[in-house]
């Protein structure tokens, strides 16, 4: 229960704009690079801390997995909160096992608001298990919901290379009902937004594209011997970054098999060494852990004998990411798809370049030799000709990293939230008139 809340808890309602966004599966204060965290969770996070910034009240709901955690915690500044909400066993559980605890979450969502006595102007979503929340809670509270999928389960179904890689058919109905009721969907590009149309047979008009944002104060160069410093890198070594969640849809067996080719090319000799890093998912679980892609690529690791060259590093706290990043000489994104790819930006604005597979929202995101280079998914081969291309050419790479932190910087959060702000309040008064 979320415990009985004293009378002198509760906030008089101010005139300010009040969010209710919803993070059902995962909490955006999660440590990155686990299972189910990654960019979804910066995106709420940030996006949240810069409508506190500017003069917007959120309130984040997620369902608890800990009960050791307190279920309200004021860690997004501004008088802004994360609601941690008892929703079946308070335990991380597989994301198909979470459909059944839907209508509990609500239910709580609304004691919760209605002991606050706080009237919400807008519902904000992310990903299709909250938007089925945001549909009952919209019906609920009579405002406009705004959703955003960050991905689509019939993209995923196109680039499932596995059985176990497809997602369910109660997903895509899911898809489908949000995509036909929700009041504005939110695409992160041009090209999500045709996807609507062409995968699943839904036209609409009113389709907001706006990208997410990066946080450029967070996200800037660090000095290289700095960088190298706290990633415990050797001087000598040319570093190679990949940060994400460990899944076969992020392409991660597709750079061992470069940085095997390049290997085989003397790169990584003792007069160029390399090393890379992979950040994400926990290399320690052992083969009882929950993580088969994880293992795989170990086994990958160690088949091709590249001790010392090929470094697991598990879950990084955002903070540190700076680091790895300005120390790498490219981050390498070689995703089979990315709705948007905010580890490219990120990394970006950390002057790095980037190689990225020519997909999804990584299509628009980075530009082809100006702020790194595109490769096919799925192909090592020219995935180890534009790495060593950038390795082997300080020119390049240092004009690469100069045009890619301009360019990073049209994306900086103020922005950005100033353009869903402008939604919010569009969509509050279109639903006041209807």
């Amino acid at each position: 229960m979320l415990g009985k809340i004293s009378t002198d808890q509760i906030n008089p309602r101010t005139e300010r704009l009040r969010v209710a966004m919803i993070s059902y599966h995962t909490c955006p204060l999660a440590t990155l690079g686990g299972k189910d965290t990654g960019g979804m969770n910066v995106y709420v996070r940030d996006l949240t801390r810069e409508l506190g910034r500017q003069g917007v009240g959120v309130d984040v709901f997620t369902r608890s997995q800990d009960e050791h955690v307190p279920h309200v915690l004021h860690e997004m500044g501004y008088g802004n909160r994360v609601v941690h909400i008892p929703s079946g066993p308070e335990i991380p559980l597989p994301k198909p096992d979470l459909v059944q605890y839907l209508p509990e979450f609500v239910a709580r969502i609304m004691d919760f608001a209605s002991v606050k006595g706080i009237h919400y102007d807008v519902l904000h979503t992310h990903y299709w298990l909250s938007g089925l929340a945001g549909l009952d809670l919209q019906s609920q509270w009579n405002v406009p919901l705004i959703h955003m999928f960050h991905t689509l389960a019939l993209v995923k179904r196109q680039v499932a290379r596995r059985p176990e890689e497809e997602e369910s058919e109660v997903r895509i109905q899911g898809e489908l009902d949000l995509l036909r009721q929700a009041n504005r969907i939110v695409a992160a590009t041009e090209n999500e937004s045709a996807v609507f149309e062409s995968l699943y047979g839904v036209t609409r008009k009113d389709i907001a594209v706006i990208p997410p944002g990066v946080d450029t104060a967070r996200f800037y160069p660090i000095p290289h011997d700095e960088a190298f410093e706290f990633a415990e890198v050797p001087d000598e070594n040319q570093l190679i970054l990949f940060v994400g969640r460990i899944e076969p849809l992020k392409g991660i067996d597709t750079l061992l098999n470069a940085m095997l080719l390049l290997r085989q090319r003397g790169l990584t000799s003792p007069d160029c060494r390399l090393c890379l890093i992979i950040i994400g998912g926990d290399p320690d679980e052992g083969e009882e852990g929950d993580s088969p892609e994880m293992q795989r690529l170990l086994q990958m690791a160690c088949e091709y004998d590249m001790d010392g060259v090929i470094r697991f590093l598990g879950k990084k706290d955002q903070d540190t990411l700076p680091y790895y990043y300005s120390a790498a000489e490219v981050v390498v994104v070689p995703s089979h798809y990315e709705s948007f790819g905010m580890v490219a930006l990120e990394a970006m604005a950390c002057g790095t370049p980037v190689i990225a597979s020519e997909t999804g929202g990584l299509a628009y995101l980075v530009k082809n030799g100006e702020t790194g280079f595109f490769v096919k998914a799925g192909d090592p081969a020219e995935l180890a000709d534009r790495l060593e291309r950038i390795l082997i050419n300080n020119k390049l790479r240092e004009t690469l990293a100069q045009n890619a932190v301009r360019y990073a910087h049209q994306f900086a959060w103020p922005a950005i939230a100033k353009q869903l702000v402008s939604l919010y309040t569009s969509e509050i008064e279109t639903h006041r008139q209807a």
